[in-house]
């Protein structure tokens, strides 16, 4: 096991689409978690949710987020993230990150036809500033 660096976490993050779960909080403190598709904007991490979803209602009340992206295959990697969200409406900006998070999850020859199908009114772009990045790979070695 050894802790990855900048270099390896964020090709770890960029080049398997793993699905990440996205960890939030209610306003009554229980605890929700979800999987979403993701890409990395710079250091920024991206994904989309509905405004109706209660992802959105519990970013709204608390920005703080924790991420998990991990490999299910022997030797077993992962990232953990912490970081603060922001949700925008902006259907230029969503057509843009769900185009490109399409893509890369269904491949470029649907990556139009899932960002025409994100980038609707009530759906959402999250942007996660990290705070905190604990990256682990190669964990059963």
């Amino acid at each position: 096991m050894h802790r990855m660096d900048q270099a390896e976490y964020r090709a770890f993050l960029t080049q398997t689409p793993h699905t990440m779960q996205v960890a939030t909080v209610s306003e009554n403190g229980r605890p929700h978690v979800a999987p979403v598709w993701f890409a990395l904007d710079g250091d920024t991490i991206v994904f989309t949710t509905g405004s109706a979803t209660a992802k959105a209602r519990h970013i709204r009340w608390n920005p703080w987020v924790s991420l998990c992206v991990d490999d299910e295959r022997p030797p077993f990697s992962f990232v953990t993230i912490e970081g603060t969200a922001t949700l925008s409406d902006n259907l230029d900006d969503l057509l843009h990150w769900a185009t490109v998070i399409g893509g890369r999850y269904m491949g470029a020859e649907r990556a139009e036809e899932y960002g025409k199908r994100n980038a609707v009114p009530g759906e959402l772009l999250v942007h996660v500033t990290p705070v905190r990045i604990i990256a682990e790979a190669n964990i059963a070695e």
